[in-house]
């Protein structure tokens, strides 16, 4: 009935610490604590190390108290119904656990530990907690069957006393009384867990005999006993006892045709009325304990060869008694002894004391059972620290390294269960709690099967998807039936537990099934996304940003994390070298720090790290390699090329998930020597750049002959996200700030185009900014330039409302007069014209498309204090058009140069080259 341990596991977790993975050499390796190091460990074969301790667990007062109970109320037919949909779930259960407990050998330490280390700490800390709730609610119901069954014999109704007490009837009656009983009867089991433990162990073996002594004398009485007049006294609701009789007829067939139907009643010790499902939620409790065979798969000669057969056996057997048992009990006695008298089996046996003898012993060591495995998986989960300094006290052992704070709280949690203080009231809870556990095993098991790694490799190998399935929905449909209020609280609860040890649990080296699943559906779903199915209506900002220091880039970091639009964003880094001149990579190791850099901006993205000779190449390599099928970067974010001197961003500042500062440093192999754990302290102002101008702007050509977007980012140093953005909450009455899209080529003034390409994939990224949750109160605005006297201005404007409605973008249109600055440009042309005109014009027709060779500082400077003077308020970030890089290399230095001056103290800027379509009318 409980997943009981007996003998040889206890007096292992008692004289030492549970096992836990970092006491391992391997998955189920290692020396157990508690065992002696010169003499090597007893092992046990099928028969007592898992068929004894699983009937034992099995057989218990379920079987004394409530086969009449159950046939009783459901009738033979309901009775078989019952338990055929009991063991059907029990088989799926028993399929899954023999997988995963034959999937490498387990040391010591129970279910916990088997699913815990196969699974990962999500399910194991999850059903770790359920299963201590089921084996305190189910030592609480074995006591208050013991004390049911020493009041049945014992006890003095609390009316009449005189009519119905025997000689023997001395103890008084009562809720109260009964509580008292309980109380002294868990206290003993307490105090037998505190100081002798290996008492118990010792004697499971006699406790075993006495359960199938008492068994084969019930069977044997059936045949031998003639008919019997029973009895029986009840007290009624107004607390008055009565007498009556009942008939025990023997093998009578008027009999059976009694007892084959349904007749479901008051229930006289809860006075509740029985169902279907009330009755099934009692007689479950007889078939639970298949993990006791499981829970020894450390002290088995084979676990591989005797768990699954070992347990299935037990099942068989425990089926088969059950069954035969209904059938003679249907048989022979008639329904109101049934109703009337769970204890009936010792008023029909040939030596009523030996079922008592039977009743006491199964029942007292199932409590202490219980008792004694909720305090080891306590103990368990709080050495694993799964929970943080919630469980800290239970960590604390005696000095024979037995959990005395883990048997203390168990112990006040099974006193508090007591309160119920009938059996048949907490069954179902009980229930509830055992077929939640089978649920996350079966659900375990089948969560492993499909992310089919290749270290699943159980030697059990009778199970399928279709069995975890099948076990998993019988248990929560049975769940519901039971009652649908506990199950949905149960559940909610499980699931809390899951999702709080998965986010906020520490990190563990025993694998997580989370991430095999999840690898498992990202490779599936990779494969499936084909680039020659992409559409322009889908496309998204999938991101390669650039880091040459993340200590001066985390504002750039962080927006651009905002920027993706739930794209793809990976954060690539350089390191210049060759790996013929190094021992080995040096980049695995760095994965770490930027892995939790990453974790401490809260960010989307991957990280890419590559070994190159010149940042030139590695941009292209990473450019080439990253992502995977469908999923590569388009779109290559860059920081600008400025003399700036960086700033410090993650000076001071705490990684949370291990304490210790960015600027923490540690001594390395070298004497005398020292290193940051994360990254290398930035550059100074007279260091020099290991990118010089002309490398730079190849490095934007090559992103546009490879058929990638080009984002210059600005300033960035000077962004502040939380500043900006008011730490995401809405201030009413203050406006949102301001996104600024100048989408004209202003290198370019002799062009009036807003639609090409490049302007729309400018448009359509500050679009995405702004759709962004963090941004959505942003407002944009749209600058247009135009000349005074350009006859269209008019047509133009409304060609462009007409073109921001059909993409369905919300922006603000300002039309910026702009004749003084282009005049400048012009007044350079007719200087220009007067010396050469011919020259001129085809210098004009040739040159002006392609560069900005024919431009004036002092033109570039107006422009730029043009987007100043119109940039007010100031915007949070402004987005620009980025030229072409010119054809001639000689012109890089110049273009680099151009760029500065139209983007300087403009705050944080992007200035972005778009060669992709991004945008589309079509629905």
């Amino acid at each position: 009935m409980s997943e009981k341990t007996p003998l040889l596991h206890y007096r292992l977790t008692t004289s030492g610490e549970p096992s836990n993975g970092s006491k391992r050499t391997g998955v189920g390796g290692g020396v157990h604590p508690g065992r002696s190091k010169d003499r090597a460990p007893q092992k046990l074969g099928v028969l007592f190390g898992v068929v004894i301790p699983t009937l034992l667990s099995m057989f218990s007062v379920v079987v004394f108290l409530r086969i009449g109970f159950v046939v009783g109320q459901a009738g033979l037919y309901h009775s078989i119904a019952m338990f055929l949909v009991a063991y059907f779930i029990i088989t799926m259960t028993v399929l899954s656990i023999c997988a995963i407990s034959t999937n490498g050998a387990l040391d010591a330490g129970g279910a916990y530990y088997m699913i815990s280390r196969a699974l990962g700490p999500e399910f194991g800390g999850s059903i770790g907690i359920m299963f201590f709730f089921a084996n305190i609610c189910s030592s609480a119901l074995y006591i208050l069957g013991l004390v049911e069954a020493i009041t049945s014999t014992f006890g003095v109704p609390e009316e009449g006393a005189a009519a119905a007490a025997g000689h023997h009837h001395m103890l008084p009656s009562g809720y109260w009384w009964s509580l008292l009983y309980g109380t002294a009867l868990l206290f003993l089991c307490f105090i037998v867990c505190l100081v002798g433990a290996h008492i118990y162990a010792k004697a499971t073996f006699i406790i075993f005999i006495v359960v199938m002594a008492v068994l084969a004398s019930i069977f044997i009485s059936f045949f031998i006993v003639g008919p019997t007049v029973v009895i029986l006294s009840h007290t009624s609701a107004v607390n008055t006892t009565s007498m009556s009789t009942a008939n025990y007829t023997g093998f009578r067939l008027h009999t059976l045709e009694g007892n084959l139907f349904s007749a479901y009643t008051v229930d006289y010790t809860t006075g509740a009325m029985m169902s279907f499902t009330r009755v099934f939620a009692v007689m479950f409790n007889g078939c639970t304990g298949i993990m006791a065979g499981s829970n020894m798969s450390g002290d088995l000669k084979n676990p591989g060869y005797s768990i699954p057969r070992g347990t299935l056996a037990a099942v068989l057997t425990t089926f088969i008694t059950y069954n035969v048992l209904s059938l003679l009990a249907a048989w022979s006695c008639d329904r109101y002894l049934l109703q009337r008298d769970y204890s009936f089996l010792g008023d029909i046996n040939i030596l009523p004391p030996m079922v008592t003898v039977g009743i006491y012993s199964s029942a007292l060591s199932a409590a202490m059972s219980n008792l004694i495995g909720a305090s080891r998986v306590l103990y368990a989960l709080s050495k694993d620290d799964l929970f943080g300094g919630v469980l800290a006290l239970a960590r604390k052992t005696s000095q024979s390294g037995n959990p005395w704070v883990s048997v203390l709280v168990s112990w006040l949690l099974v006193q508090m269960v007591l309160f119920a203080g009938k059996l048949n009231t907490i069954a179902g809870i009980v229930t509830i709690f055992f077929l939640l556990v089978y649920a996350a095993v079966n659900l375990a098991c089948l969560a492993l099967e499909w992310a089919s790694a290749p270290n699943f490799r159980p030697s059990f190998r009778f199970f399928t998807w279709h069995t975890c399935t099948l076990g998993i929905l019988g248990c929560l449909v049975m769940i519901f039936l039971i009652n649908a209020i506990y199950a949905f609280a149960s559940i909610a609860f499980m699931l809390l537990l899951l999702m709080l040890i998965h986010y906020l649990g520490p990190i563990s080296n025993w694998g997580y099934i989370s991430q095999a699943l999840i690898f498992h559906q990202v490779r599936k779903y990779l494969l499936m996304l084909d680039v020659r199915k992409d559409h322009v209506k889908f496309w998204r900002p999938q991101v390669l940003l650039m880091v040459a220091n993340p200590r001066s880039c985390t504002g750039l970091m962080a927006f651009v994390n905002d920027l993706k639009k739930s794209g793809l964003y990976v954060l690539g880094h350089i390191k210049l070298g060759l790996l013929d001149e190094l021992p080995s990579d040096p980049l695995q190791s760095r994965y770490d720090s930027w892995l939790c850099l990453v974790d401490h901006l809260k960010i989307k993205a991957f990280v890419n790290l590559t070994l190159a000779d010149s940042v030139r190449h590695g941009v292209q390599n990473l450019l080439f390699i990253s992502g995977f099928g469908g999923m590569r970067p388009n779109t290559l974010v860059l920081g600008f090329y400025d003399d700036c001197t960086p700033h410090d961003h993650l000076q001071g500042h705490i990684l949370l998930s291990t304490g210790h500062s960015f600027d923490t440093v540690c001594p390395t192999k070298v004497p005398g020597e020292q290193r940051s754990p994360f990254f290398p302290s930035l550059r100074g102002a007279e260091d020099p750049k290991d990118l010089q101008e002309e490398e730079y702007v190849s490095v934007i050509a090559d992103a546009v002959k490879m058929g990638k977007n080009v984002t210059l980012a600005r300033c960035f140093d000077q962004f502040n996200r939380d500043r900006v953005l008011g730490s995401g909450r809405k201030i009413r009455g203050v406006p949102g700030p301001f996104i600024d899209v100048w989408p004209m080529n202003l290198l370019q003034p002799d062009s009036h185009g807003y639609v090409g390409i490049c302007s729309l994939f400018l448009l359509q990224l500050a679009c995405v900014l702004h759709d962004s949750r963090a941004w959505n109160q942003a407002r944009l605005r749209l600058f247009l330039c135009m000349e005074a006297g350009y006859s269209l201005q008019e047509k133009e404007e409304a060609k462009l409302q007409g073109m921001l409605r059909d993409l369905r973008i919300s922006a603000q249109v300002q039309m910026v007069a702009w004749d003084e600055v282009v005049a400048l440009h012009w007044q350079r042309q007719r200087e220009r014209a007067e010396q050469n005109e011919e020259d001129e014009r085809e210098d004009c027709n040739q040159i002006y498309p392609n560069n900005a060779s024919q431009l004036t500082d002092e033109y570039i400077c107006a422009v730029n204090d043009m987007i100043c003077r119109h940039g007010v308020p100031q915007p949070a970030v402004r987005f620009l058009y980025l030229p072409h890089p010119p054809a001639d290399r000689s012109r890089y230095r110049a273009y680099l140069e151009q760029v500065d001056l139209l983007s300087r103290n403009l705050g944080p800027t992007l200035l972005v080259h778009g060669v992709t379509p991004v945008v589309t009318t079509d629905i």
